[in-house]
């Protein structure tokens, strides 16, 4: 599983809300890892239609789903981080725990959108890291999509409540290229 990406609930959402998921099919073929917490967080009532089309993308062999093993150092890592932090860490969510305990475990990049609860993990363990916003970059750098059409899905994913720390696609991409 090496260079896979293990999203957490709210970056993969961020796709599955306006029906673009395929094209993380086509930037990442072969590496996009589900945790199970994640997969378990989308059967909420509600969002089934969301859990539906991950299905679809399992059944295809598109994505696949990972676990966290109870009895091993992940699982422990995996409880520390939801339920008993080290003094001075904040408890996150199980999803965005998953992702990062299975990133660290496989040397994998985190897919993460909730930078506020999970970088001081990221940065403690070395993680490398993504967000919705880098993830439309790279297609658009590789003309996967243009800026207009990442004006349209940013738009489409404020409008299901996304944070996406910009006002626009072209508002985050201007602020990329002020960083570099």
């Amino acid at each position: 599983m090496t260079d896979s990406l293990f999203f957490d609930t709210d970056c993969l959402s961020a796709f599955l809300w306006v029906g673009n998921q395929n094209l993380l099919i086509r930037l990442y073929p072969g590496k996009v890892v589900i945790p199970m917490q994640v997969y378990n967080e989308l059967s909420y009532p509600g969002i089934s239609h969301l859990k539906a089309r991950v299905d679809t993308l399992l059944c295809n062999g598109q994505i696949t789903l990972a676990s966290i093993d109870t009895g091993t150092d992940a699982y422990d890592l995996y409880y520390t981080l939801t339920e008993v932090p080290l003094d001075g860490h904040v408890i996150i969510g199980k999803g965005e725990a998953a992702s990062i305990v299975l990133a660290k475990i496989y040397d994998g990049t985190v897919a993460s959108n909730n930078l506020r609860d999970i970088n001081q993990y990221i940065e403690e363990f070395g993680l490398n890291h993504i967000t919705t916003g880098d993830i439309l970059m790279e297609a658009y750098r590789r003309r996967y999509i243009t800026e207009d059409q990442g004006n349209s899905i940013w738009a489409s994913m404020l409008a299901k409540r996304r944070k996406l720390g910009a006002m626009s696609f072209s508002e985050y991409m201007n602020a990329c290229d002020g960083k570099q």
